[in-house]
């Protein structure tokens, strides 16, 4: 099998548990690092398929490597190599198919309910952790959804948390989370947290608490999400 590219755009958002999950079921991945200035490949058929993680910045923004990574998604959609997109990676994929990306009604950080939507589709991908489940987050920007997608995820703060369409999966909220990412981002986000106001942020210490057994559910919704996902590997 052809290695799935998983694409990391900041040094402390890569795979997680993605990759524990791909390791678990050797199916082999390699990361590209856009974040360190290795070139977005131009061919999706190199891979079974491509996986777009978090990261800091706004897909709006000005970066070298934006506008690459877009038409790959769209060549990788058309050559039906299936994309999973991890908030960051989930408004990389509404904005290449037809979708924009603008700033969410509040920002939200930390452990929120997220729940399944009742259609066929949205139970294809979540229907294991139906009716809702505690997702973590963190983001100030949403995606609406593109042409043809159906919405699967929803919550109060945020009406698009993810979208499929086809063998592709474009989420907003993070189901990737292990120990040593919460750690890192509550470490590098402390003047963030401290800083906001809106209701959907929580504290450092609200976040960290029950982080194990919290983790542990979120980790068995993720096993159901990613074995979905990989069913249509190339």
């Amino acid at each position: 099998m052809k290695p799935v590219a998983i694409f990391r755009h900041a040094p402390t958002e890569g795979p997680g548990y993605f990759a524990t999950y791909l390791d678990r079921h050797d199916i082999p991945w390699c990361i590209v690092g856009v974040d360190a200035g290795e070139p977005v490949p131009p061919d999706p058929r190199a891979f079974s398929g491509l996986v777009f993680m978090g990261g800091p910045m706004s897909v709006n923004d000005d970066i070298p490597w934006i506008a690459p990574v877009l038409k790959l998604i769209r060549d990788s959609v058309a050559a039906a190599v299936p994309v999973l997109g991890h908030c960051l990676g989930g408004q990389l994929m509404s904005k290449a198919l037809g979708g924009s990306v603008s700033r969410n009604p509040v920002k939200e950080i930390g452990w929120g309910e997220v729940a399944v939507v009742d259609l066929p589709v949205a139970r294809e991908w979540f229907g294991h952790a139906a009716p809702s489940f505690a997702s973590f987050h963190w983001h100030g920007e949403t995606f609406t959804l593109p042409p043809g997608a159906a919405r699967v995820l929803t919550n109060a703060y945020c009406e698009n948390q993810a979208f499929a369409l086809g063998p592709h999966l474009a989420m907003q909220c993070h189901i990737e989370m292990t120990p040593d990412m919460i750690e890192s981002w509550c470490e590098s986000g402390a003047r963030e947290i401290a800083r906001s106001k809106s209701p959907a942020v929580q504290t450092v210490g609200a976040i960290k608490e029950g982080g194990e057994q919290r983790l542990a559910k979120l980790h068995a919704v993720a096993d159901g999400v990613y074995a979905r996902w990989i069913k249509g590997l190339r």
